[in-house]
């Protein structure tokens, strides 16, 4: 469609649409006066099927609606006249009744349909009726054609002349085509070429088959045999062009057609075509090589593919050539179609008829079907060639033209209508419609106008006073506004308004632009195994106002119908996938305005397919060549081949492996043993697994031999004082090579004897040698035999005979003492001579006796430590301080231990005493305590005495001062406070020391009583019924407390628990107030921490806490062994103690229970 383009630098400020009538083709609404146009014909050349009625169709508009009739053979047609023809209602178009009994023959002919109004007569184009013939072959007697082994061969079709012409191809008596190559195909003629023929195209049913498309009949020709003889063979020779004849031709294409150049040549070996064009190059995208390259096609052909073309035959004893010469004609084809012509009364315009062709056409003008120059004068029309000009029309004026364009190959006829009128401006667009558009993209507001004169277009926006103009705009001619790249604040209400000399109208268009859809994760390439699962992703990015639907397509296709493909929304899950689901997968989004798509490669992975047809070559007596067929590598490339054999005679039905060969290779020299039955099979690895196994080779059976090998991992070692047992890894069976398999076992000392003693045996792997003597050193050798002979001469190795156990026990065993807990350990190391084998190492063996306090004997488990051979000290660690020893050491081979040494005594120095056990608070009164305890139960020295340290809590939770005193041992285990604060809660810290120093510190707090009434009283209320009936409901009220403190914490509520522990820090970190020493912080230098979270039980008893000075733990009962600096070798055990550690107690206030403990 024709344009024009307003630029910013257009001086006027109103844009006017200037329209030039010579393009002009204004659509005329169908409510006003118009001649006739042809709106639908049948084809100028139209074949019909004789067996159907015929149906020539011609329709057309006017006002007044046109008035039809039809001409046949340049005459008349009176429809009248004929019962089987008949016209449509409303149309020009013939029915005629050829199934009722018509004949198709009577009605061929030339026809055309005249279509008039009272403002002009428009025509069709001469219809041309042929009906449609598939006539047979002749019947004629084919002789059988005798030809010679490697001559050429032509078998004739000479296919009768059909409309339209039939397609051609050859088949035999079982309905099946021929296969075509280069030695064998078809020419454009039908006919059947061989370059040479070969024995196997010997056959008696040659057949030819012609079908007639537009009848769907198919016709045969009789068929034709061929032998070929082979016993005076033709020889090599160059190629010869069979056809086209000679050595060049000629060959006439119109212009649009499809031009087929046909080469075919015979020759031994079988030529090869090539195609060439001379002075040029064959034309890109529009030339196709076709028939084994016999055929050069070139389609939509135009005057610049006329020139010289050369085929070339080749083959390697020669060429052979041949030019065609084409000749590019064109039937006439339209540069200038005459459009219709709207003017107002007094208005200039012209019709133009321009149309080329080759040859020339010659331009023709008729006015209402009949020639211009028969036609009556006009004043206002002026004839130049191929144009009519129109000056100061009137409405006599209108009239339809025809223009004829024509020459030896066709022609092109236009209808072409003036049309006089006087119209004010009426919009043919629908008014206020709403256009959706794309960011980025073209707008296009129409603006559908009629008006004579033809009006003038201008567009505004948004009710602005200015025309639209300037590089972002385009009108065209059809009154339609293009914004070529439209952003979001082109948005707005357009306005069309449309002025000639009658008046004014006007349309609105609304502007929406919207964002486009974009796809902001596209899927991306999957690479998966069978029976894995594929997921592929599109998230997308829309316009608010716009839905978008996604649509998953599988190679542009739709996704199989089954349940493993599993579209939801903007992701795809394949799952089971299969090789079948191999391919690109595209996931595509659609809105109302526009669409976006991205696609992702689905690879499937899977095991190789077994390797095929394997085959035995160059057999030799221990080797063959095996060859093999690779099968699918399904994606995963084939990193290894595997072979395996099986053998009948050792172990049938297990195949073993032989050896791997890479992934490239598709064959193996494989090294054989004699006397073994093979079978192979070849198995091919890739990075997804193994493929199974190929079809087993045939059997491959090699001759017996000598064997190649003697047995492997001799050895000798005695299991008594007076043996030596030989053993050795006897042969797997293919490695016998023969028959009788034997091993001869040869022996001798290595000191002092030279001659060798041997045994034959057969079907053992070892061999017992008596009377030898203690651990000696012999020589030994296993030699393999079969009845075929002897293996190779076998190395020689070096074993013993039986060991015995040590004679001696170190000596010059001694102790040092280096704390409570570890000793270190010294001895000599035993004679070589005496340890009779190989000695492994050293054990120490010690036992705890008793305590050095309380003097009495404990009968503890015997431990043991292992030491290496290398070692002459160790050390014992995990002992028990001030506790009493006994220790040997022995040292041991492999058959045993040696004697022990001598009992040597070991004493642990003191160490710091554990936790007082059991702390209880009893007794309290208005003013004092009394504090019970148990000593420790792991004293670890003598106990020298104990320390007490108390402070009190105030009613905030703060520490008062720290008091210290020190309690003798001498039988005291109680001790009572006085002058304490009445009703006061105070902490204790109790701690038990030797003359080493102080152990772990155990805590209680407790409250003296409130006055000397309830301190008198207090044995007593325990045994009254209305306190017990008190603490009952105190308990009671207690619950429901918890109760509702838990349910506080849940709904969110706090619980003073960090506020408890803050006001109960350690007192070291709390100093006294030095102005008035009331309660406050405290500190002191010595480690006085109290416990976090400890509460006095309601049996007044104190749980044992966790000490700081905890020992090292040892497997107890178990053999270990130490290095030299103490560290482990093996395994030890001893009881592991924990002790409270002052640091981690807990000062919490006390719960209501307990409270009222404190006064029982």
């Amino acid at each position: 469609m024709a344009r024009m383009k307003l630029s910013r630098r257009c001086s006027c400020s109103v844009l006017v649409l200037l329209l030039i009538h010579l393009g002009a083709a204004l659509e005329v609404p169908l409510d006003l006066p118009q001649p006739p146009t042809i709106t639908n014909q049948s084809p100028k050349d139209y074949i019909i099927d004789p067996r159907d009625n015929i149906l020539i169709q011609c329709d057309a508009k006017g006002n007044p609606a046109p008035r039809f009739s039809w001409t046949r053979n340049g005459t008349h047609f009176n429809i009248d006249k004929d019962p089987r023809v008949m016209m449509k209602p409303d149309s020009g178009t013939l029915l005629i009744d050829i199934v009722g009994g018509g004949k198709a023959e009577t009605y061929e002919g030339e026809y055309q349909c005249t279509a008039r109004n009272d403002r002009g007569t428009a025509v069709s184009n001469q219809i041309v009726i042929r009906q449609s013939r598939s006539p047979m072959w002749a019947k004629e007697k084919i002789e059988p054609k005798m030809v010679q082994e490697g001559a050429p061969l032509v078998l004739h079709c000479d296919p009768p002349s059909g409309l339209p012409p039939p397609i051609i191809f050859w088949m035999d008596n079982s309905m099946q085509r021929f296969t075509q190559d280069a030695r064998v195909s078809q020419g454009l003629n039908g006919d059947l070429y061989f370059s040479n023929v070969q024995p196997e195209d010997t056959r008696a049913d040659y057949i030819c088959y012609a079908r007639f498309n537009h009848t769907q009949t198919i016709q045969q020709k009789q068929p034709i045999s061929v032998k070929v003889m082979t016993h005076s063979l033709v020889g090599e020779r160059r190629p010869n062009i069979l056809t086209p004849k000679g050595s060049s031709s000629r060959k006439t294409v119109l212009r649009g057609q499809t031009l087929y150049l046909e080469c075919i040549a015979e020759g031994l070996p079988t030529p090869v075509i090539s195609w060439t064009k001379e002075g040029g190059e064959l034309p890109a995208h529009r030339v196709f090589e076709i028939n084994f390259k016999k055929t050069l096609k070139i389609i939509r052909v135009s005057e610049a593919d006329a020139g010289k073309y050369r085929c070339t035959a080749k083959n390697y004893l020669g060429t052979s050539s041949h030019v065609i010469t084409v000749n590019v004609k064109a039937a006439p084809y339209w540069i200038n179609e005459p459009k219709n012509l709207v003017l107002a009364p007094g208005e200039d315009g012209r019709l133009i008829c321009r149309a080329h062709g080759n040859p020339k056409p010659t331009i023709t003008w008729m006015v209402n079907s009949f020639p211009i120059d028969n036609a009556p004068s006009d004043i206002s029309r002026k004839i130049m060639d191929d144009t009519i000009s129109f000056t100061k029309v009137q409405v006599s004026s209108s009239a339809v033209y025809q223009c004829n364009a024509s020459n030896v190959h066709g022609y092109l006829l236009a209808n072409a209508f003036v049309n006089v009128l006087a119209e004010t401006p009426r919009m043919l667009s629908e008014p206020d419609q709403v256009y959706q558009v794309i960011a980025n993209k073209p707008a296009l507001l129409d603006c559908a106008f009629f008006g004579s004169p033809i009006p003038q277009i201008q567009w505004f926006k948004d009710n602005q006073g200015s025309v639209l103009h300037g590089e972002s705009y385009e009108l065209h001619e059809n009154g339609t506004l293009e914004i070529a790249f439209s952003q979001k604040n082109d948005s707005g209400i357009y306005t069309c308004v449309a002025t000639n000399t009658h008046g004014v109208v006007q349309n609105q268009a609304i502007l929406q632009i919207k964002d486009p859809t974009t796809i902001i994760k596209q899927p991306r390439y999957q690479s998966v195994q069978t029976m894995g699962t594929a997921t592929f992703e599109c998230k997308v990015k829309h316009d608010s106002t716009l839905s978008p639907t996604i649509i998953w397509l599988k190679n542009n296709e739709e996704l199989p119908d089954d349940s493993r493909h599993r579209p939801s929304g903007d992701v795809l899950t394949i799952f089971d996938v299969s090789e079948e689901d191999q391919g690109s997968y595209t996931c595509v989004v659609n809105t109302t305005l526009d669409t976006n798509s991205a696609t992702a490669v689905l690879t499937v992975l899977d095991r190789p397919d077994p390797p095929a047809d394997l085959e035995l070559t160059n057999p030799r007596d221990r080797s063959v060549q095996l060859s093999w067929i690779p099968g699918e590598e399904h994606n995963s490339p084939i990193q290894k081949f595997v072979i395996e054999y099986e053998e009948d005679q050792f172990e049938p039905g297990l195949w073993r492996h032989l050896t791997d060969v890479e992934g490239i290779e598709t064959t193996a020299a494989l090294q054989l043993s004699p006397f073994v039955n093979y079978v192979f099979r070849v198995v091919a690895v890739n990075e997804i697994g193994r493929s199974e196994p190929s079809l087993p080779s045939e059997h491959y059976y090699t001759q017996p031999a000598a064997p190649d090998k003697n047995p492997s991992g001799v050895e000798g070692l005695g299991t008594d004082p007076n043996n030596l047992v030989i053993t050795w890894e006897p042969l797997k069976g293919v490695e016998h090579n023969g028959p009788g398999l034997t091993y001869k076992v040869s022996w001798r000392q290595k000191v002092g004897d030279d001659e060798w003693t041997s045994m034959m045996v057969a079907n053992v792997s070892k061999y017992i040698v008596s009377g030898t003597p203690e651990f000696s050193p012999y020589e030994l050798k296993v030699q393999a035999f079969n009845s075929f002979g002897a293996a190779p001469e076998p190395e020689i190795v070096i074993g013993y005979s039986g060991e015995d156990l040590p004679m001696v026990a170190p000596s010059n065993v001694r102790v040092h003492v280096v704390n409570s807990t570890l000793a270190k350990v010294h001895w000599d190391p035993v004679p070589p001579k005496t340890v009779r084998g190989i000695l492994q190492g050293y054990k120490i063996y010690y036992r705890k006796q008793g305590s050095l306090i309380k003097r009495n004997k404990q009968h503890t488990e015997m431990k043991i430590l292992i030491f290496s051979k290398d070692k002459s000290h160790g050390m014992l660690p995990g002992l028990e301080p001030f506790s009493l020893y006994k220790l040997n050491v022995r040292a041991f081979n492999g058959k045993g231990e040696g004697p022990a040494s001598a009992d040597v005594t070991l004493r642990t120095p003191e160490g710091v005493p554990s936790l007082p056990e059991n702390l209880k608070i009893t007794s309290p009164m208005l003013d004092s305590l009394t504090l019970q305890w148990d000593p420790p139960l792991h004293p670890n020295g003598i106990l020298k005495g104990y320390t007490l340290k108390y402070q009190p809590i105030n009613s905030t939770h703060e520490l008062g001062p720290l008091v210290e005193i020190t309690i003798p041992a001498e039988n005291e285990t109680t001790w009572t406070l006085r002058n304490l604060n009445y009703s006061t809660r105070y902490k204790f810290y109790l701690n038990a020391f030797t003359s080493v120093g102080a152990g772990s510190k155990l805590t209680e707090e407790a409250i003296t009583v409130m006055d000397e009434a309830m301190a008198s009283r207090q044995v007593d209320i325990a045994t009254q019924g209305w306190f017990i009936g008190l603490m009952c409901a105190i308990a009671l009220l207690i619950l429901i407390l918890l109760i509702v403190c838990f349910i506080k914490r849940n709904k969110g509520g706090k619980y003073p628990v960090k506020e408890k522990e803050d006001a109960h820090a350690d007192p070291e970190i709390q100093p006294m107030k030095e102005d008035d020493g009331a309660f406050g912080e405290y500190s002191d230098t010595e480690d006085h921490k109290p416990l976090k979270g400890s509460r006095t039980p309601s049996d007044g008893t104190v749980k044992k806490g966790v000490s700081d000075d905890s020992l090292v733990d040892y497997g107890e009962g178990g053999e270990g062994q130490f290095n030299e600096d103490g560290s482990f070798i093996g395994q030890y055990s001893g009881k592991k103690e924990k002790e409270t550690v002052e640091g981690n107690e807990s000062s919490e206030a006390p719960s209501p229970v307990n409270a009222m403990n404190s006064f029982v």
